[in-house]
């Protein structure tokens, strides 16, 4: 273990300590701040977690947590930016996916947005939560995880300064240059099934206040595993 790992390990124990003491408030706090500002908290919870995710998995394909031209900060801006488009489709799939099994099944309106919508755990209510998962996976993911590896090669392009990261982006040259082979044969066609349509449905079923946080939780992970994969290969 490196001097820099216990550090990274100190300032997340600092971080996250103060959230299991009650007397601190920063669990309500996030709690009011999520509920009222839910847009901008979605910006910096993927801006600092799935950031983090992507610096954990350069630590260890190469060893270190960051690179000449890695670019923190406009993955910082980037991730942010995604966020709120997440934290935007979760509501229309939420919203919309029930409604839709509802005219589709001939079931009378706002039916299963009752189930769904319930704080208790049921089976009626996994089943959606999946149908949802499976419809947002399907038709969002792909298009978002394709723009942020754009983004990707833009940020790495432009010697990972923000000023760069404001420059015209040339989408399709950097769409010629996916390895797609990769883009589709594992980030598209293996971790959408595999990983995201059993982890959003986790998600969709966790209390409203905690789903884009632990979304963005799954973006670290899913990094991680990435990272892991790469490293076998």
């Amino acid at each position: 273990m490196k001097k820099s790992d216990l550090i990274v390990v100190l300032c997340v124990a600092v971080v996250l300590v103060p959230f299991f003491i009650p007397a601190t408030g920063f669990y309500a706090a996030f709690n009011t701040a999520t509920e009222q500002l839910p847009f901008v908290m979605a910006f910096f919870k993927f801006a600092i977690l799935a950031t983090f995710g992507e610096m954990l998995a350069l630590r260890i394909r190469k060893g270190n947590y960051y690179e000449k031209g890695f670019g923190v900060l406009p993955r910082m801006i980037v991730w942010g930016f995604l966020g709120i488009c997440i934290a935007m489709a979760m509501v229309i799939f939420k919203t919309g996916v029930p409604r839709f099994m509802e005219i589709l099944a001939g079931c009378e309106k706002g039916s299963l947005a009752a189930i769904f919508a319930e704080s208790s755990f049921s089976w009626g209510k996994l089943g959606i939560a999946f149908c949802v998962s499976v419809l947002m996976n399907s038709i969002f993911a792909p298009v978002m995880m394709t723009f942020h590896k754009c983004t990707d090669i833009h940020i790495l392009s432009n010697g990972g300064t923000v000023r760069g990261l404001f420059r015209p982006m040339k989408m399709t040259e950097y769409l010629k240059s996916i390895d797609w082979n990769a883009q589709w044969g594992l980030v598209i066609k293996k971790t959408i099934p595999l990983f995201w349509f059993p982890a959003h449905t986790i998600t969709f079923i966790l209390p409203a206040n905690l789903q884009v946080l632990f979304a963005a939780l799954l973006g670290v992970a899913l990094g991680l595993i990435l990272a892991l994969a790469g490293n076998k290969k």
